[in-house]
């Protein structure tokens, strides 16, 4: 088991965020180059580090922000595709990345709370199948691999729907299998062993397939799906080490 897997399976999550702080500058002096650049920080790189819980992907973590692939693209959507660093918003951030935690936080036009059961960075310690919030209170909300690891994804998605405003809209980014049609999960599969083997990831309950939009769209979401390869060209991809089949999904409040 390589070093950096050994450190995502050993670790507890809460821990690994406050190790990560005083290790990013270090990693940032250490790969500095001009081979990757992370949008995030806007800066560069010889190489990007290896990530993964199970089976490592090469060239996926930025050094400097400790983005991966999933948050370069999110990143490029809201500066590029959205109106969130221009307009006033309201912004609920479930399970803050901390990527995004202190720019999110020093933006003059948002209102933005964390929240999360366990995160060091959560302002709202909070169960995601019962907020705490009003209904209709959020223009923004961002749930990003989160709901994979909730038995009742359902009644999750159903309170994300709740607290947000009509015409508002949220991202919810999951690990997806888009070679699987129907989701994969299994209640009865319990150990983190046998989760890791069966999920990719000890504290993970399903595989989700492309039948997740459908599951989104059930629950009142109007759904665009903003895929990669539609909005990047090769170059591009290349450039953020972004990944390819990856599909963003934009999910709006009907007004």
């Amino acid at each position: 088991m390589g070093l950096f897997k050994t450190i995502l399976n050993t670790i507890p999550r809460p821990w690994l965020i406050k190790i990560s702080l005083i290790a990013k500058p270090i990693l940032a002096a250490y790969y500095r180059g001009n081979q990757y650049t992370d949008p995030i920080d806007g800066k560069s790189y010889r190489k990007f580090l290896p990530y993964g819980y199970e089976n490592q992907r090469e060239n996926v973590l930025a050094p400097g922000t400790l983005s991966l692939e999933r948050h370069r693209l999110l990143w490029l959507y809201l500066n590029h595709h959205s109106d969130f660093f221009k307009n006033p918003k309201k912004v609920l951030h479930v399970a803050p990345e901390q990527c995004f935690y202190p720019l999110f936080k020093k933006q003059q036009n948002l209102d933005y709370t964390t929240t999360d059961l366990f995160s060091p960075l959560a302002d709202v310690k909070a169960d995601i199948c019962d907020l705490p919030f009003e209904d209709n209170t959020y223009d923004v909300i961002f749930c990003n691999h989160v709901l994979e690891h909730i038995m009742d994804d359902a009644k999750a998605m159903s309170e994300l729907y709740r607290v947000l405003k009509p015409g508002g809209w949220g991202i919810f980014q999951i690990p997806q299998d888009v070679n699987k049609t129907n989701t994969y999960e299994d209640f009865n599969i319990t150990s983190p062993e046998e989760r890791r083997k069966h999920f990719g990831q000890y504290d993970h309950v399903r595989i989700y397939g492309l039948d997740y939009f459908d599951r989104l769209t059930k629950t009142g979401f109007d759904v665009k799906q903003f895929k990669v390869t539609d909005h990047f060209s090769e170059k591009e991809i290349e450039k953020y080490a972004l990944m390819k089949n990856e599909i963003l999904p934009i999910c709006v409040k009907s007004v």
